[in-house]
């Protein structure tokens, strides 16, 4: 494949000769696109108040790191619709970052998770320091970093509307913005709605699929493809295509963030593995296992997951059940179906002339980045 792309603000371009080093240039011209327009926005919040200097400092933060996957989606359905490479594109594909951003933010909030990235998060790093501490300052940090994730869900808006395509392009791609904000929360609120439950009543496998299908899949892959293919003017067909490919490599995505979460080393994945347990959420891996195990193993997995504060050997028992119930292999299974269904997608897409081959080429490489996380 070769794609014309540029570092930094514009031009030159220089040649890019595969997949893989064509997204490794996206993803730095994405990087500039949300530094740029951080270090722009922070400076007009702070001034309104040197007060809020530390608020400015933690929306900074929350766009610095990321592997920039939904731009690359919404990019490359940009690109497989015909259309040339364009800053303002970038510009549009990097708002798909600040909506990842927003649901980050919450996410760690709802989920009282302590790290992210290997630093603590916005709402651990806003809790005031020196005056009074305890939950007081707990809830204002939380107050505050629910308030920072609503302001990155606005900048996603502003910078979208704001990137430089024409009206006419962005209005395609308006209605699909209320669909992924209307997903996104179901999938959440479902999350909400499902967590903790246990005893007669556990959360089965396809309800924990369903959460993440709406709370992570199709935000990070389908929904980003369809905008940039509707910004390009494509055909439905090529948004079937899209879907056929978003929906299951994005549960896979999320399958594989959730064998992480139990089984992945903290100082590689940057968060405490004690997340899901502690918050029993309703991760497919815990649902499988529940299916999966015996009377005896059933109560100790409730009992583990109502401990107040699980340490190491609860996280060990865990794995242990997980691994003797066939419930991580399951997963591995669910993982590998997927994927496959994903490149089948892309391939069909191909032959019946409806991909351009550069486009499927970023598609394939783009899976495989997505999956290939080591635990």
């Amino acid at each position: 494949m070769t794609a014309a792309a540029t570092v930094g603000q514009g031009p030159p371009y220089r040649e890019v000769s595969d997949a893989y080093a064509s997204l490794a240039v996206l993803k730095e011209r994405v990087d500039h696109e949300l530094v740029v327009f951080a270090r722009t926005e922070t400076a007009l919040l702070e001034a309104v108040d040197p007060e809020l200097k530390p608020v400015a400092e933690q929306l900074r933060a929350a766009i610095a790191v990321g592997k920039r996957l939904r731009a690359a989606f919404c990019y490359w359905g940009w690109l497989a619709a015909g259309r040339e490479d364009s800053e303002d594109m970038v510009r549009a594909s990097a708002a798909m970052e600040l909506v990842h951003a927003a649901a980050v933010v919450h996410d760690d909030v709802i989920d009282r998770s302590g790290l992210r990235h290997g630093r603590p998060t916005a709402h651990r790093a806003l809790i005031p320091r020196g005056g009074r501490g305890g939950e007081e300052a707990e809830s204002t940090g939380r107050a505050l970093a629910i308030l920072l994730g609503d302001l990155l869900i606005s900048w996603a808006g502003q910078l979208f509307s704001g990137c430089g395509l024409p009206g006419a392009y962005l209005n395609r791609a308006r209605p699909l913005w209320a669909r992924l904000a209307r997903e996104l929360v179901a999938g959440e609120c479902l999350e909400v709605l499902r967590t903790g439950t246990s005893g007669d009543d556990p959360v089965g496998a396809d309800s924990s699929l369903k959460i993440i299908r709406y709370k992570t899949a199709k935000y990070t892959v389908e929904h980003p493809l369809h905008i940039g293919a509707l910004l390009g003017g494509a055909p439905p067909a090529l948004l079937e295509v899209f879907s056929a490919y978003g929906v299951p490599l994005g549960e896979a995505f999320q399958l594989r963030d959730d064998l992480l979460g139990v089984f992945g080393a903290p100082d590689v994945t940057g968060k405490s593995n004690l997340d899901d347990i502690a918050g029993a959420r309703p991760t497919v891996l815990l649902a499988l296992a529940r299916q999966r195990a015996g009377a005896a193993e059933r109560s100790e997995l409730r009992a583990l997951l109502e401990c107040p504060e699980p340490g190491r050997e609860q996280l060990d028992r865990f794995r242990e059940i997980a691994e003797r119930t066939g419930a991580r292999r399951r997963v591995e299974e669910l993982i590998a179906v997927r994927g496959d269904a994903a490149a089948a997608a892309v391939d069909a897409g191909l032959l019946g002339g409806l991909l351009p081959a550069h486009a499927a080429d970023a598609l394939h490489v783009l899976a495989r980045t997505a999956l290939a996380r080591a635990l």
